[in-house]
């Protein structure tokens, strides 16, 4: 029986990991591939961590913080393994994760095609207007005034990182007509493939009348959209980030907004999302003014963090996050895999 921790749990997360765990006991019932998840609510962070004595290891997502400290006090406790239920790792402090000898998996490719749908989603609502247009409707408005658009066709589009997910958005921006330019340090000869053009950040910030964003969070990438390549674009250009929050400085990114210069913000993510998304706040008043600020403009659109949240994408989550559990937690040997994160 392994015993894992399930933190930041949603009811759809207990109801399709409970599932997936009894569809496992009922084909293969041998002890060693029995799991037992406890599902916490709560985020896991260096406070919560002491919750873990008795647990062989953790499930996490996004928001939860597996700092040093929060990895000190799981080794303490003698968990071997940290599951994230997802593909980014920038809230793991994967070198004392290491020296700890706490093993790290992840996700890191689950259906590409539904976060790059969300990423068509932001890009239509934002520029047909139609969050704006539904409400009109059922107030009995039926002015076309202030829901004018552009034409997606023709258009140059600049997608930044171009793993699975980048990718997906290629093919379907092709549909649609579109020129793309690619920014990438490791370049993919399957872009080229699909008729992208690969150049530099410079060139894509330039260039390009939408840029959207499919990037890891790290070192290099963190406020890659600062003041100075936000004027890079041209005016009344489109923004969109479905990666990671710290990918943008939204201090810079209010700044071009207030003078008009960046036409469009769409986000599914957001820098201090911890603090936010995953919870009703519907009756609080929000104490971050940067994400308030954010709001009051007309041509800011944000949803929070459901560019993953789709049935199929939930369901490969699940699977590949118990096969991760399995396959590391009892196999210390294995090493050479892509679900495992390593330095």
């Amino acid at each position: 029986m392994l015993k894992v921790a399930f933190f930041s749990a949603q009811a759809y997360d207990n109801a399709i990991f409970s599932s997936l765990r009894l569809k496992q006991k009922s084909v293969d019932e041998t002890p060693s591939s029995t799991i037992d998840f406890t599902f916490f609510p709560h985020p896991l962070n260096a406070q919560t961590a002491i919750t873990c004595k008795g647990f062989d290891a953790v499930c996490v997502f996004v928001n939860d913080d597996l700092s040093a400290p929060t990895l000190a006090t799981l080794a303490n406790l003698k968990v071997k393994h940290v599951a994230l239920r997802c593909a980014g790792f920038n809230n793991v402090d994967v070198h004392a994760a290491k020296a700890l000898g706490i093993k790290v998996s992840r996700v890191p490719a689950y259906s590409p095609q539904t976060v790059a749908e969300h990423t068509l989603a932001l890009i239509l609502t934002l520029n047909r207007k139609t969050h704006k247009a539904y409400n009109r409707v059922r107030e009995g408005n039926f002015a076309l005034e202030g829901l004018m658009g552009f034409t997606l066709f023709n258009k140059t589009v600049g997608i930044i990182g171009t793993g699975k997910i980048g990718q997906a958005v290629i093919r379907i921006l092709n549909g649609f007509g579109c020129k793309i330019l690619c920014c990438d340090p490791n370049p993919h000869r399957e872009v080229e493939k699909l008729g992208a053009t690969y150049t530099s950040l410079e060139n894509v910030m330039s260039q390009c009348q939408i840029v959207s964003l499919h990037c890891p969070l790290n070192d290099d990438s963190y406020h890659l959209i600062n003041e100075d390549t936000l004027a890079l674009m041209p005016k009344g250009a489109m923004l969109i980030n479905t990666s990671r929050g710290g990918l943008i400085d939204d201090t810079a990114v209010i700044g071009a907004l207030k003078k008009q210069h960046l036409g469009y913000l769409g986000l599914d993510v957001y820098e201090r999302e911890s603090e936010l998304f995953f919870s009703d706040h519907s009756l609080d008043i929000i104490q971050d003014d940067i994400f308030q600020r954010l709001l009051t403009f007309p041509n800011v659109l944000v949803t929070g963090h459901q560019g993953f949240f789709t049935q199929e994408a939930l369901a490969e989550i699940a699977q590949v996050t118990v096969s991760n559990l399995l396959l590391f937690t009892h196999d210390s040997d294995v090493t050479a895999n892509d679900n495992l994160v390593d330095v």
